[in-house]
């Protein structure tokens, strides 16, 4: 299993983080559970941090079987559709970079 996490890496602009989160909820996250192939996506919002630490107001993290569906998944059109409508949300309410990272996923009982 592995997993490939979108960090948004940066700031909400000021007294935007609800117009934020409700814009991907209601445009992007609809979209990403299109990508063919994924077994989950998780959709998780920063509430707090380390004091120093950079700021990730949003860190998706959708998982594959493995790199060739994932590979498949990031040639639909679902995806492409998706980097559009990020691109529009990130110009409305979000200042700084998304950087990708792809893990591979190891559990362990507790």
């Amino acid at each position: 299993m592995i997993t490939r996490f979108a960090l948004f890496e940066g700031t909400v602009k000021p007294g935007q983080t609800d117009a934020f989160r409700a814009a991907v909820q209601a445009r992007l996250v609809p979209l990403w559970t299109q990508f063919p192939g994924n077994t989950d996506v998780r959709v998780m919002f920063s509430d707090d941090r380390d004091e120093g630490a950079p700021e990730f107001p949003l860190i998706l993290a959708i998982s594959y079987p493995d790199k060739d569906v994932m590979t498949a998944a990031l040639d639909s059109p679902a995806r492409f559709q998706s980097k559009e409508v990020t691109g529009e949300i990130v110009a409305e309410f979000f200042d700084g970079r998304i950087h990708h990272h792809v893990t591979e996923r190891h559990e362990y009982a507790a």
